[in-house]
C-alpha cells in the first residue's frame, strides 16, 4: 500500500473502505465460520479459505464472518448459512472437499444439504 502524504488521500482512503464494507454487509446472504480454538484445531481456517475461494470464483458477493465457539466441539468446523428471511442452517464437520457442493446446492440452488445439517434456526 503505497504511502499517505496527506489527510485529503487518508479521506478518500476512509470512504473507499468504507464502501467496500458497506457492500459486503449489505448482502442478504451471511455465512459464518466457528473459528474458536476447537474449529481452528479442526479445521475451520482451511474451510473459511475454502468458502472465499468458492465464491470469489463463482463472483458471488456473500458476506463471510467469523465467530469463537459455540459449544458443540465434537461438530467442527461449523458454518452458518443465513439467506435472508430464510432459517439459519448450521453445517458440522465441515471440510474443504464440502464447500463447492455446499455453495451450490444451498446459496445457488436454495436446498439445504440435509446430511450435513446439525441446527436449524428460523429467521
Amino acid at each position: 500500500m503505497p504511502k499517505l502524504k496527506s489527510l485529503d488521500e487518508l479521506k478518500k482512503l476512509r470512504e473507499q473502505l468504507q464502501g467496500d464494507i458497506k457492500a459486503r454487509t449489505d448482502s442478504s446472504t451471511t455465512i459464518t465460520v466457528g473459528m474458536g480454538t476447537c474449529g481452528i484445531a479442526a479445521g475451520a481456517r482451511e474451510t473459511m479459505h475454502a468458502i472465499l475461494a468458492e465464491l470469489e470464483s463463482r463472483g458471488m458477493d456473500t458476506h463471510v464472518t467469523t465467530v469463537g465457539c459455540i459449544g458443540m466441539c465434537s461438530k467442527e468446523p461449523l458454518v452458518d448459512i443465513q439467506q435472508g428471511d430464510e432459517p439459519r442452517v448450521t453445517y458440522g464437520n465441515v471440510n474443504t472437499e464440502m464447500v463447492p457442493r455446499m455453495i451450490e446446492e444451498h446459496l445457488v440452488q436454495g436446498n439445504m444439504v440435509d446430511e450435513w445439517v446439525v441446527g436449524r434456526v428460523e429467521g
